[in-house]
């Protein structure tokens, strides 16, 4: 049974037993530092086949100062042996191979968090055309809910698989949903352009990734159908009430994580001049407003502020701007996240969070 957290001022809150699938690699590293320090989690089980036999402080020495880091090893896979040790398993894992583990744990009773990209689609047919091969669990697609916490808090709190959003379509989907939802901008035409640090690509040895590929260059890559957009024009085109075809160009910069992006979209109502930009920019502070004034981690920028991924490393915050070019008659958003924690781990235990009745902040803070 899960252990109790002790609270003078309430009722204890149940402490949920938390595995993780895949704790060796970068996202599964931050899921690691988060939940060792969660108020309301145990780390249960952390699994690696490179690493197993290991403890948590022999693979990553900057967690020797949790007691449980110094005592809990990494472990093989096994769902069955984890379906034991845990209520909640995070799969911190490749597309094609998390869908393996999540079938075998949902058939148990764990509830799983995926962050990988094998839930968040709804049609298999699409995952087909941007992952190259057949979905390897169809019959879960319709139970999965695609964990935005600020969009689908509601449906996560009942969830029992969780698509947990990828990193870039993060850093696009919050700035531009309200504006839909408002419908301020036109769906033809979005042009949205990220750079991402080095460790979006994951923890592996490949030649464009190592430090003299990388250092001192910038490049795109991923052109001109980046896997992620299919997620990104799924969510879009619910939220619009028809199909959102974008244009996305991501960009590899030589910085450890952290995502930029800018945006470009065309308003439903032309801005020819200073009155009509005076009047989207009303329209737009509302629209920003109304979706994220009670919202921890979204920082909505004031005045000449830009988003900058300075403010937003080693954090769960995403931050978000606009400016409104009269000149070519386009609004212009852009935001900055951490690409391992609000675009992966952080978000993550967000929806770990609203499952479990927590605070939606606990573990998240400082």
């Amino acid at each position: 049974m899960p252990q109790s957290v002790d609270s003078p001022l309430s009722a204890p809150l149940p402490k949920v037993r938390a595995a993780i699938i895949g704790a060796s690699g970068y996202s599964g590293e931050e899921l690691v530092r988060l939940l060792l320090r969660h108020p309301h989690a145990i780390l249960s089980a952390v699994t690696s086949r490179q690493s197993a036999g290991q403890t948590i402080a022999q693979v990553f020495p900057k967690f020797a100062s949790f007691p449980l880091a110094r005592t809990l090893r990494f472990s093989e896979p096994l769902p069955d042996k984890l379906a034991s040790e845990a209520d909640l398993v995070f799969l911190a894992l490749p597309h094609g191979v998390a869908a393996e583990f999540a079938v075998p744990l949902l058939a148990a009773g764990c509830k799983v968090i995926d962050l990988s990209a094998d839930f968040r689609l709804r049609d298999p047919a699409v995952y087909r055309e941007f992952y190259a091969h057949d979905h390897p669990a169809p019959g879960l697609l319709p139970q999965a809910v695609y964990g935005m916490p600020e969009f689908k808090r509601e449906a996560i709190r009942s969830a029992k698989l969780i698509a947990s959003p990828g990193c870039y379509p993060t850093s696009i989907l919050l700035p531009l949903i309200p504006l839909l939802r408002h419908r301020l901008i036109k769906v033809q035409g979005i042009v949205a352009n990220s750079m991402s640090g080095v460790s979006g690509a994951g923890r592996k040895a490949e030649l464009d990734y190592l430090f003299v590929e990388c250092n001192e260059s910038l490049r795109a890559y991923g052109v001109p159908k980046h896997r992620h957009l299919s997620e990104i024009e799924q969510e879009l085109s619910d939220v619009a009430g028809e199909k959102v075809i974008i244009q996305f160009i991501p960009h590899l910069v030589p910085v450890n994580r952290g995502i930029a992006t800018s945006i470009s979209a065309s308003p439903v109502r032309a801005v020819a001049n200073a009155a009509d930009a005076e009047r989207l920019q009303g329209e737009i502070t509302s629209a920003y407003i109304d979706a994220y004034r009670d919202e921890l981690f979204v920082r909505v920028l004031e005045g000449n502020a830009l988003p900058d991924t300075k403010n937003v490393t080693g954090t769960n915050v995403l931050e978000l701007a606009w400016r409104i070019d009269v000149r070519t008659g386009r609004v212009v958003l852009f935001s900055a996240e951490d690409n391992l924690i609000k675009g992966a781990s952080g978000q993550a235990v967000q929806s770990m969070n609203i499952i479990c009745g927590y605070p939606e902040s606990a573990g998240l803070e400082g």
